[in-house]
């Protein structure tokens, strides 16, 4: 669940949608409708180029918003299924229990703050994702060299999630 200090970026980005709502919505009513010719030709071909960039940057800013929704629906996949598998891991150790379960309860965090941050976009799928049929770890060796394995492609994972996170933090 998030706390106070999670909550309050989320608030400032409703205020700001507000906002720029009662800009946009200001801004239509103060669109001109009759000719301006006493405007200087320079002064409208500056704004004219004005609005040209800032479109452009309309643009981006979608098409980076589109992708980074793909980007949290696979992140959310990612983290459910290694979530699964570090399920399967229980009972690997009782010396690596305490350090598997903090694990566990972290990735479950995060692919709830990722659900959540999706239901906000209004991308997220009507249902949660369930969890499919994971490897059985019958004996001890099976679950070390699984354990192994499963920390290895996890710790990948999360670097290059780290890496696309700081990507779309960049301006």
């Amino acid at each position: 669940m998030a706390g106070p200090a999670a909550q309050s970026p989320m608030k400032l980005v409703a205020l700001q949608l507000l906002l720029w709502h009662s800009a946009l919505w200001t801004a239509q009513e103060a669109t001109p409708l009759g000719p301006a010719s006493s405007l200087p030709q320079s002064f409208l071909l500056k704004c004219l180029e004005q609005a040209r960039k800032v479109q452009g940057d309309g643009t981006e800013l979608q098409e980076k918003l589109v992708s980074e929704t793909g980007c949290l629906r696979q992140l959310h996949s990612g983290l459910f299924l290694y979530q699964g598998l570090l399920q399967t891991l229980e009972g690997i150790s009782p010396e690596l229990a305490p350090t598997l379960d903090m694990l566990r309860l972290d990735i479950a965090d995060f692919a709830t703050t990722i659900w959540q941050q999706m239901e906000e976009l209004g991308t997220a799928p009507a249902l949660q994702p369930t969890r499919g049929a994971t490897p059985a770890l019958p004996s001890a060796f099976q679950r070390r060299v699984g354990g192994l394995l499963v920390a290895s492609h996890l710790q990948s994972f999360l670097e290059l999630v780290h890496r696309v996170l700081r990507h779309l933090a960049q301006p």
